[in-house]
């Protein structure tokens, strides 16, 4: 386990300055995790504390794809010696994030329920390629040079490659080979030889067709790499080559691809710049990295000492702020499918009123008005597919695309409120996301779809706004009071009956307009 920069009673003074703010990012990769709290400023992070222990949670999968109790034993005392890094520092300044390992296990859902209870903070398992934009984006804040650039982050169970400018990715891929799984599968015995070496190359080499013409195409001028393999290639060839310090060479590889073989056993793997805890996955790492080289035709590659962790604080910081990433993908979504946008902005505009009139007695926060105003941007992107069923289309859509910015749990929560904003309540889906989120999106999504219905005649402007207010779960609306049934009184009849096959209540209250 390494040091942390400060000690945790340093961690626990305050920054004392008032634009300054702390953030706290822990990765839960394949073969370490890996804590991050730093003082962001003026665009810039200063590192506090930084933690990283080898779980091996890889190595725990079963042939079922189960995590053994040994895995996830090994993996909350690890988190358990994070934990005090994190106190004081608000769940909103931090961010703990799951990779291949927890994505490829039927069970992690009881190791999130267990760890969440632990850190007191919510985990959330990333998709691979939002796993490679937050890889950029910390490998890209680590350099300083400017150019078109490949990344190549090696981890336990997956390897992302990404090409980009600045700190923006042009073309983001997650792919299904890392260190602690092709140990499993090319060295389980333990043994060290040419041909296995071989045979994890070549495998290594069929994960890679998919994606070498195509980044090849694209191009590049500085092929970089992250994280624990890398890093510790470019040490072990510092610490025995006369080469620059960072840099990873064709040649160098070469040879020390030789001296792996020469070990014959994982056992014996011991080199000056190799930490212990890494050798026994290092010869499966190399074998990646050497498949890299030879697919991609690189004479070197050097090491940025910049990854998921300080990727995911970057993120954090830029959230909820015009440069925040989820607000860019639901833009080029609403793009891509043609959403109104005129109908759009006056839904949103309509649940924002209505969300003002009932936050206080339904206690909703400004988190949640955010999911909420995206729900009225994407809850039209079904129709694009078939006008039939729309609301259920576009919930597929946002549960199943690749979001930059979006976690898994928080694409399910608004897909949910797109599949809930018309029609029969969704009683099954509603009742199968987290306890703890149940109660608000129930309530979001009843003032979307009253949002909706207020704007059915699609008008050029916003509606006028009726009253609203809130009783436990009962609303009350005030309608304009009429003989003469009109398209909207329909509409909320039928909404009242809706509401009368849940728990929930809308009550209709005529109001007179004074002539």
């Amino acid at each position: 386990m390494t040091q942390p920069l400060d000690t945790l009673s340093a961690l626990r003074e305050s920054p004392g300055d008032s634009d300054l703010t702390r953030f706290a990012a822990i990765d839960l990769g394949s073969n370490s995790f890996h804590l991050l709290v730093a003082n962001y400023q003026d665009d810039r992070l200063q590192v506090v504390a930084r933690l990283g222990e080898k779980v091996q949670l890889a190595a725990g999968l079963d042939d079922d794809g189960l995590l053994s109790e040994e895995a996830m034993t090994r993996a909350l005392d690890c988190l358990a010696r994070f934990a005090p890094f994190l106190e004081d520092i608000p769940a909103s300044r931090m961010r703990v994030v799951g990779t291949n390992a927890l994505r490829d296990a039927d069970n992690s859902q009881i190791f999130i329920e267990r760890a969440e209870a632990l850190l007191g903070t919510r985990i959330e398992i990333i998709a691979g390629r939002e796993e490679a934009r937050l890889i950029y984006l910390g490998a890209a804040h680590a350099l300083a040079e400017t150019g078109r650039r490949l990344i190549v982050d090696i981890g336990g169970g997956s390897t992302e490659f990404i090409i980009g400018e600045n700190f923006e990715p042009m073309a983001l891929e997650s792919l299904r080979m890392g260190c602690v799984t092709y140990t499993q599968r090319f060295f389980d015995s333990g043994e060290i030889s040419e041909k296995r070496m071989r045979q994890a190359e070549l495998a290594a080499l069929s994960e890679l067709a998919s994606i070498r013409r195509p980044y090849t195409r694209l191009g590049w001028q500085d092929p970089v790499g992250s994280s624990g393999t890398i890093k510790a290639a470019a040490a072990v060839l510092a610490a025995s080559e006369d080469t620059t310090e960072g840099v990873i060479t064709r040649e160098g590889l070469a040879k020390l691809r030789k001296r792996l073989i020469k070990c014959k056993l994982l056992s014996k793997v011991a080199m000056d710049g190799l930490k212990p805890d890494r050798a026994r996955v290092f010869p499966a790492g190399i074998a990646i990295l050497g498949a890299v080289f030879e697919a991609f035709d690189l004479e070197e590659m050097r090491f940025a000492d910049g990854a998921l962790r300080e990727g995911v604080l970057y993120d954090m910081a830029g959230r909820n702020s015009p440069e925040d990433s989820r607000l860019k993908s639901l833009e080029s979504l609403a793009r891509s499918y043609n959403v109104d946008t005129r109908q759009a902005d006056n839904v949103a505009a309509t649940a924002k009123a209505l969300w003002q009139q009932v936050r206080d007695d339904w206690e909703l926060d400004d988190d949640q008005a955010r999911f909420l105003d995206w729900a009225c941007w994407m809850h039209e992107i079904g129709q694009a597919i078939s006008h039939s069923q729309f609301h259920r289309h576009g919930a597929y859509l946002l549960e199943h695309s690749d979001l930059s910015g979006f976690s898994r749990p928080e694409q399910r929560l608004l897909s949910f409120l797109v599949r809930a904003h018309r029609r029969k309540f969704p009683i099954k889906e509603w009742q199968a996301l987290p306890d703890s989120e149940q109660v608000s999106h129930q309530r979001l999504a009843r003032l979307l779809r009253l949002a909706v219905l207020l704007n059915h005649s699609r008008p050029e402007q916003p509606p006028e706004i009726p009253k609203l207010s809130a009783n436990g779960e009962t609303l009350h609306l005030a309608i304009p009071y009429s003989d003469d049934p009109g398209l909207l009184n329909t509409d909320l009849e039928q909404e009242v009956q809706y509401m009368e096959q849940t728990d929930f209540v809308l009550v209709l209250e005529p109001e007179k307009i004074e002539a």
